[in-house]
This record gives C-alpha cells, structure tokens and sequence, in this order.
C-alpha cells in the first residue's frame, strides 16, 4: 500500500505554510530544518523551540506572555504548558473584521445564511451580554443541544469569550443520551433547538428539550432556539425564552475577553459511552487553539482566502475542529441534514460554495462509490484542493476512487486522533506525497511511536499507538476525577508514563501511518492478531453489501471470525455469496482473516458520530448486556445481532 498517488509540484511545496514555518524556525532557533525527517524530529525533541515556534507563526493574542514554554517536561502526564500566559479562545478566532463571510451555513430545510466577520462579531457580542445576565461567569458550564447552525458557532464564542465551559450534544440524541452527559456537568444555561431536518423529515425534540429542562436544575437560563417553527410552543418550558427575544433582552454592551489561562477549560467533550457513562474530557483553551492552528495552518495550509467545510454535527469533535479555522481567518461552510439527501448533496455544495478544504468521513467516500457517483464529473470542483477523511480507516479502494472520480489534483488526507485529543495523531501535509492507504505523516509535536503488547518499541510492524511526551491538547482532567485516578488508568496505565491511545497502527517506512481499527477490536484467532479494517477493505468491494461490522466470538477455548453483513434491499445472502466474500477475503489477506460465520442483518449498529460499535456487538453475541444503548444513533440495530446469535451455535 505504497504506491504514490498524488505529488505536491515544487511551487505548491514552496509556497505551503509549513515551508514557510520550517524556515523561520530553522532562522530562530539556529537548526537543520531542511525536509520534512529533520522538521518532525525536532519538533518531538525540541518541544518547548517548536510550539514556540507555533504560537509566533500563528500571531496568537495574549495580554500576557508566558513565564516558560513547559514546566514538568518529563511528566506525563503532568507536564504544564505556557504557565503565566494569559489570553483568550474566541479573541483568537475573532481575528478579521468587514464583510467577507465568515461562516456560510446550508441545511436541510433551510435556506442558505451567510454572515460576514464583521455580523459575527456583533452576534457573538449580543450573545456575551445575554450569557453574562444570565449569571454566567468564567468556569461555568453553558451547553448547546443544537443542529450545525451559526447560533451553535455564536453561543460557543460568546460564552469562551466570557471564560465558560461550552460542551454540546445534537438534537438527534435522546433524552438519557444527552443527560447522561450534561447531568454530570450541570450546566447554568441551555440553548436548545425546538428540531431538526434529516432525510426529508422534520424531527420536534421540545419534548426531549422538556426532560432535559426537568432534568437540570441548576439551570438559569433555557434559550430555545426556532429552527422547525418560527415561534415554536415554549409555555410548557419553566422560564424559556426564545433566541431573539433572550437577546433583545440584554443590555448592549462592549465585547471584551476574560484573560485567563493557558489551561483554563474551554470545552468538556463526551467518549461515547457505549460500555457505561460517557467520559467527560476537559479540554484547555490554550491547548486546544494551538493544537488547531498547528494543524489548520501547517498541515492543511489552510488561510483567509480558504472555505472549510467538515461533515459534521455538534456531537462531535470535528465540529470543534472546524470551528477553529476561523482562527487561520478561513471562512465555515457548515451544513445540517443528511449526507446523501439528495444523494450528491455535499458535493453540490462544494461546487456552489467554491469550497477548498472539503471534510467527511470515510464512509461517506465509500457510499458515494458504492452509489457509482463521479463528482469531479459532474460538478465545478476547480477550487477544490484538498480532501480530509476521518472516523475510520480509510480503505486504499477510497483512495483509488477520490483520485478517479473527485480530481486527479488534490491532498487527500485520511486524518486519525480523537475526542481525547481533540485533535490528530497522524493527518495530512501539504509538501509529502499522497501514499495509497496511508496517512500522510505524524503530527509535528506528537511524538508517536508503536509499541509491542509489553512496551518495547516496534519497527515497521503493526502494534498499539503512544505518544511518548505531553502535548498541549492532552486532557487537562475528566470532569468530577478530583484525583485523576480515572484520568491516569484511560491513557497510562497500560505503558506508565506514556499516552496509550487504542489504535492498532503501523508506522510505513516512508514514515505515514496504516491503521487497522481500534486495538481493543482486534481479532485474534489462534493467538494472530488482525486487525477489522483488513475485513472491512475486501467486503466494502461486494456491490451486494451495503456494510459490515466484523467481530470475535469465544469459541472452543479460542476466537473465531464472525462477519455480519447489512445488503441492499432484495438481496438475501446465500452460500453463493458466502462463499465468494469468503474466497475473496482469503485470496486478498489470508486463510486466518476468513471469517468462520458470515450472517445477514438488517442494520448495523453505530455510535450517534456514527462509528461501528463493534463491541457491543460482541457483548450481544455472547448474552451479555449493553449497558448504555442511549449511546448509539440506532439502539434497536441491535436486536438484529441477538436474533441471529443462534446463526453461531
């Protein structure tokens, strides 16, 4: 999976944000930085000179320097960055005035909004002052249960401006789910839709807002905002307001920005809480603005005259991600509803909008094939540059067909980290060659490596993902873990002293990544590990198969394969069809990937960010309870497994 499918040409290297960085670090700090093995290097060994570095490049606003790059820089974790800075998030996304757009939002249902910089600012003013007469002060909680709307955009810059804590949920999250997280972090104010559009349908949740509402009392302010209705019916809600009369209520004033620390709370962010309570990851400002500019700017090149979209809702963390590339002075193209409603919806969108920087997921890019769409054919994607992946592996098979049937000329970036980072491990770059099924490269700062079962540093060959120093976007706590004893035994309780992410992960000799899915997933019949994305790439080539979820069954002392597969409408699975899956899967991996059962199901289940859940499954599989099914976007998919269980007797 080496074969090289696209090349930056010289002028496009030497005008990237990343050249630009590498010599003016290498001027400043006096260092060797020519190609991108000496920039990595130094940016893991010399820690405390590149994100330095990054905070210089990047023009970061602050009332008050640090006092020192990294105290405990050999603690990990407990390394603490920028001590003695004092600065602001949303100033730092708030960097351009006038009437450029600043955020260009579509969605289902709706018709297209745009709002220049210079309107953003006087929102997000508005808001502040709503927000502080409200009692909201710095360390509070403000929570948004919201489609990807700009008032999800404004609410969260008004309450980071005033030092709160924003978290958010979408609204296709049912009433437990969302309160399983927001009950854990008490909010002061709720800012809620009264529905949403998918598919062609409209989905009231002023129910679900009216259990949340009872649910949470500590609330001081319950902001409904209309987005089915024009006045949506809020007499049953204790104290609710809607959105533009909770504004007109407050007195104008200025917009100013609570100064505070490098690692003051910005963001508590959810695990998907498919095994228990969700996690509730606190994430810092300071770390979670340089981590983005890091990777906006030097990853992506991305600028003012870029437009960002990411597929995306408010549950997820790429939202978060994609907001900050307001702070690289891009506009946000948001965008609410279904994917693939009307089916080439998205890339429609990119045509229209002239979008540059165009984020999914990789299924999405392996849905538009199976759909046999040709979007360089039939759309304008002349400004289109690059593409960003992320949610699983992507499959080499995807490569082939962006290269095919999106542009011949672009960066694809299968880009891989997580809610706990809020951030990347392994992405893109704009000055290194794109490799069929890989990623890029590793971050710049992160110092990863790949380790064997028992610590020991491997080579070339598959193992777990580490990170072997502190980062600025690590966690700085879970919410209510006084101790950080839940903290510690998430990340470094198996390699003490060293982050442990989960992902089953190869480093190339080229130096990008190959990630086979998530460790704790992994297959290992006969003592072999395999890793599911092996699976997934061979029968994502069944026409027949819309999806599948691959899983381990205890079986006879050992593990056996077990392959569900979800086919299109009409279609019944026979031994005809078993037993090419069967023949393909072995002649394309080995005879160990070949699966000792293969069943039909009706759906396969997934997390509402729309991960597979593959081990619920194997919980079902084995009569075992799922003790959160409010986690996932289709709880009922579930029941297919355990209707099927006797299809593995």
């Amino acid at each position: 999976m080496s074969d090289v499918l696209w090349k930056p040409d010289p002028p496009r290297i030497d005008a990237a944000q990343l050249s630009a960085f590498a010599r003016t670090a290498a001027e400043r700090w006096q260092r060797d930085l020519a190609g991108w093995g000496r920039l990595h290097r130094w940016s893991c060994e010399q820690r405390e000179e590149f994100w330095t570095s990054v905070w210089e490049f990047s023009d970061v606003r602050s009332s008050r320097p640090a006092d020192t790059v990294l105290e405990n820089p050999d603690a990990m974790p407990g390394g603490r960055w920028f001590p003695g800075a004092r600065f602001n998030f949303a100033e730092n996304l708030m960097c351009l005035v006038g009437d450029a757009p600043a955020i260009i939002a579509h969605g289902e249902g709706v018709a297209r909004r745009e709002l220049s910089w210079d309107q953003l600012h006087a929102e997000v003013s508005r808001c502040a002052a709503a927000l502080k007469a409200a009692g909201v002060e710095p360390g509070d909680r403000v929570a948004g249960f919201l489609p990807n709307v700009p008032e999800a955009v404004i609410a969260m810059l008004a309450a980071a401006s005033l030092g709160a804590v924003w978290s958010s949920c979408s609204p296709d999250f049912g009433a437990k789910g969302v309160l399983d997280r927001f009950e854990q972090i008490e909010p002061k104010v709720l800012v809620a839709a009264d529905g949403y559009f998918y598919a062609g349908k409209r989905c009231d949740v002023m129910p679900t807002v009216a259990q949340l509402v009872d649910a949470l009392p500590g609330l001081e302010a319950v902001v409904v905002l209309p987005y089915l209705l024009p006045f949506p019916d809020i007499a049953g809600l204790d104290g609710a307001t809607l959105w533009s009369d909770w504004l007109d209520a407050a007195p104008a004033t200025e917009l100013t920005y609570h100064q505070a620390a490098f690692d003051h709370p910005l963001y508590i962010m959810f695990s998907s809480g498919t095994t228990g309570l969700p996690k509730c990851m606190v994430h810092s400002a300071g770390g979670t603005l340089l981590q983005h500019l890091k990777e906006h700017r030097l990853h992506c090149d991305l600028g003012p005259d870029d437009r960002l979209f990411y597929f995306t809702t408010c549950g997820w963390m790429m939202w978060n991600w994609l907001v900050s590339g307001l702070a690289s002075g891009a506009a946000l193209l948001l965008y609410d509803g279904s994917a693939v409603h009307p089916p080439e919806v998205l890339w429609d969108l990119a045509a229209r909008e002239k979008v540059t920087v165009f984020g999914t997921s990789a299924r999405y890019l392996a849905a538009c094939e199976k759909m046999d769409q040709h979007p360089g054919a039939d759309h304008d994607l002349t400004s289109l540059r690059t593409v960003l992946s992320t949610g699983s592996p992507l499959a080499p098979e995807s490569f082939d067909w962006v290269y095919r049937d999106v542009k011949s000329d672009l960066q694809l970036s299968s880009i891989s980290g997580g809610t706990d980072i809020v951030s990347c491990f392994a992405l893109g770059n704009p000055t290194l060659p794109v490799r069929r099924g890989e990623l890029q490269c590793l971050g710049l700062g992160m110092d990863v490596a790949v380790f064997d079962d028992d610590g020991r540093l491997l080579d070339g060959e598959f193992g777990e993902l580490v990170c072997r120093r502190s980062f600025p976007s690590m966690p700085t706590g879970f919410w209510n873990d006084p101790d950080g004893a839940k903290y510690r035994a998430a990340y470094f309780e198996r390699f003490p002293g060293v982050w442990h992410h989960g992902d089953w992960v190869q480093i190339s000799s080229a130096g990008g990544m190959v990630i086979r899915g998530r460790s704790d997933a992994t297959l290992n019949p006969g003592g072999v590990r395999i890793g599911t994305a092996e699976i997934y790439r061979v029968v994502a080539q069944f026409d027949e198969v819309i999806e599948s979820l691959v899983t381990a069954q205890e079986w006879e002392g050992d593990q056996r394969i077990v392959l569900f597969v979800h086919l299109r409408g009409g279609i019944a699975l026979d031994d005809a069809l078993r037993d090419r899956i069967g023949k393909t899967i072995r002649r394309e991996e080995t005879p160990r990937h070949v699966p000792a059962r293969i069943v039909q199901v009706a759906a396969i289940p997934r997390t509402i960010s729309g991960k597979i859940v593959e081990l619920a499954v194997r919980e079902v599989i084995h009569g075992r309870a799922v003790t959160n099914r409010d986690a996932l976007a289709n709880p009922e998919a579930l029941e297919h497994f355990r209707d099927r269980r006797e299809l593995l007797d």
